[in-house]
């Protein structure tokens, strides 16, 4: 079994170890390296990232804090933890930061924990309309445990209807507003939910998921200012690994920390925790900056592209690394987009667009990220090229018409591939 370049000795163990496995992982990388990857929580993360992900942290039990854990021989995690945590303040100008969430959604777990009591009221967007999981669906604990009201979007703007968010607050007058949403492409204005928030005494919460990494490359506005707290995942745009975060103001310091430990989770992964410090350093960069711009001018290119294939962008555009497009003009639905593409080599996820008409796992759209092919190097030219071949791949139901299009989008690839030899 041929080695792959970057992973090192290590790999060569796990090959012998148990090849299965190690085949596996091989698959993985060619999938990436043959298909465009247009998922919009999902990115590269530096070989940097992989190696803290597969070092020795991994075995250290460490229960608590740093200074203040459980378990002995913590001294060297404390360090990467440490670390970490004075990265994630410096970098979002935050006055307190926790990295031992497992996940965005354990992360939001434990601010609803720090904040809100079961039952208590809370205001969040829906998520037809854009939101999350955890921002108050019946089949999520957020949902099931409290008593979230929803937001949305204008139907003739699909913009979050800051008037009604506003009215909503004053009815309900809820102990938590939440902003923040995984398919919404437009800039949240962070200023006017703060001042509802202040008018109906609520904490203000912001789920940065998706966009967090744009904020640390000072592509788009910061929520840090004007948030009590700040969760979000390390995997986007972030281009960390796998996990979550949270910051806030150091009033809630230790609300949010014993919201985290001991109360939503137990020891933290800290080979995860100290990737995430390696990735934080990465994103303090000159170099990361340009890369955050270049994902948003891609993602532009991308929804202006789709347009021209006859997608309707929702909202008419976007200001991030997503966009949102409506397939009804093209006769598609998500699903079968979903399919079509993947068929071609192509990765991108069926979506819900506002006021669908679809059941969620149908939807009217599709939703696609800039992310990957950005960290790949690719420019406007290339999502140019990008959406003529979506556009292809939606419209045919032709195996070999699909097969076609495979082989341009691995013509593609190859001048960009994902972590080069």
């Amino acid at each position: 079994m041929t080695q792959a370049p970057f992973w090192g000795p290590d790999f060569q163990a796990l090959d012998a170890e148990d090849p299965e496995i190690a085949g596996i992982l091989l698959s993985e990388l060619d999938r990436l390296r043959s298909g465009l990857q247009l998922i919009a929580s999902e990115n590269y993360t530096s070989p940097a990232v992989l190696a803290a992900l597969g070092s020795t942290l991994s075995n250290k039990y460490a229960e608590g804090y740093p200074g203040r854990r459980y378990y002995g021989g913590c001294a060297e995690v404390d360090k990467a933890e440490n670390i970490g945590i004075e990265r994630a303040k410096q970098l979002f100008g935050a006055e307190h930061a926790n990295l031992q969430p497992h996940s965005g959604a354990s992360a939001n777990i434990a601010v609803y924990g720090a904040f809100v009591k079961p039952g208590e009221k809370v205001l969040a967007m829906s998520l037809p309309h854009g939101g999350h999981l955890t921002h108050g669906s019946a089949v999520n604990f957020s949902g099931k445990w409290f008593d979230v009201i929803s937001y949305g979007v204008r139907q003739d703007t699909e913009l979050i209807d800051y008037d009604q968010v506003r009215d909503l607050a004053r009815q309900h007058r809820p102990k938590m507003i939440i902003c923040g949403a995984t398919a919404y492409p437009r800039l949240i204005d962070f200023a006017a939910f703060r001042e509802i928030a202040d008018e109906v005494d609520a904490k203000l919460m912001v789920d940065a998921a998706h966009f967090i990494g744009l904020v640390a490359g000072k592509a788009i506005p910061s929520p840090v200012p004007y948030a009590d707290v700040v969760s979000f995942t390390t995997h986007k745009v972030l281009r960390g690994p796998r996990g979550g975060m949270i910051v806030c103001r150091e009033e809630h310091a230790k609300a949010i920390d014993k919201a985290v430990f001991p109360m939503m989770q137990g020891g933290p992964l800290m080979h995860a925790v100290a990737a995430k410090a390696v990735a934080l350093k990465e994103a303090a960069t000159p170099a990361y900056q340009d890369y955050a711009a270049q994902v948003v001018a891609n993602s532009k290119a991308l929804a202006e592209g789709l347009a021209e294939e006859g997608m309707r962008p929702v909202s008419g555009g976007t200001d991030t690394h997503l966009s949102l497009l409506d397939l009804q003009p093209l006769g598609v639905t998500g699903a079968e987009a979903e399919e079509r593409s993947d068929a071609a080599g192509i990765t991108l996820n069926k979506n819900a667009i506002p006021y669908d008409p679809q059941k969620p796992m149908i939807g009217s759209g599709i939703r696609v990220g800039t992310a990957c092919v950005t960290t790949q190097g690719m420019g406007p030219v290339e999502m140019k090229e990008i959406s003529t071949l979506i556009g292809r791949a939606i419209r045919t139901e032709s195996p070999a018409e699909a097969a076609a299009i495979r082989q341009d989008v691995s013509g593609l690839v190859s001048k960009f591939p994902a972590y080069p030899r």
